[in-house]
């Protein structure tokens, strides 16, 4: 099963389901397409711009094992 953790790079989030964005708009983080994408890790991503990665990742994870 695929599964979301704080380490991983947004662009490979977005790898596993394309169905993943609106998670991501939803919760404020719109640098979806944006260099820093590539190389900074969804926690890295959540410090700058003050998101609850927990949060995030169980919103994404939840996502994933519904539509798996």
């Amino acid at each position: 099963m695929k599964k979301v953790t704080p380490d991983m790079k947004i662009s490979e989030i977005l790898k596993l389901d394309r169905g993943l964005v609106p998670i991501f708009l939803n919760n404020g983080l719109y640098c979806l397409g944006c260099p820093s994408a590539i190389g900074e890790s969804l926690k890295d991503a959540c410090e700058v711009h003050g998101l609850d990665c927990e949060k995030l990742v169980n919103e994404l994870n939840a996502y994933l094992e519904k539509n798996q």
